[in-house]
């Protein structure tokens, strides 16, 4: 049985883009962004469940009743597939199985690009 690398809370895992100035989707980095490393892009790879968040009390519930257990999350934007352009100084390099990849916060995403269906 293998290993397998699992995002949490509201993070992207992305394969890093090596400093082309024009993506392979057709998006273009300014030189002044790409020399800097201030923004870079990828390909999303797997995304955590999203942002935990409580659930609403009901109204005709006892408020100290204990609920479900079960975790509510807003979810994450990215999809798996998509061209992400993100902060770089937000992300964090790490590597599994001789593999490179980022894992960069929702917040830190400045935007997606994603394939029409």
């Amino acid at each position: 049985m293998g290993k397998q690398l699992i995002v949490v809370g509201d993070r992207v895992l992305v394969e890093p883009e090596e400093g082309e100035e024009r993506t392979k989707v057709g998006l273009y980095l300014p030189a002044s962004a790409v020399d800097k490393q201030s923004v870079q892009g990828g390909r999303v790879l797997g995304t955590g469940p999203g942002t935990p968040i409580g659930a609403p009390a009901e109204l005709d519930e006892e408020p100290w009743r204990i609920g479900s257990g079960e975790a509510k999350y807003l979810p994450v934007q990215a999809r798996k597939g998509d061209f992400a352009i993100f902060f770089r100084k937000a992300a964090v390099e790490i590597s599994f199985e001789n593999k490179r990849y980022l894992v960069v916060p929702q917040a830190a995403i400045l935007a997606l690009v994603r394939e029409s269906p």
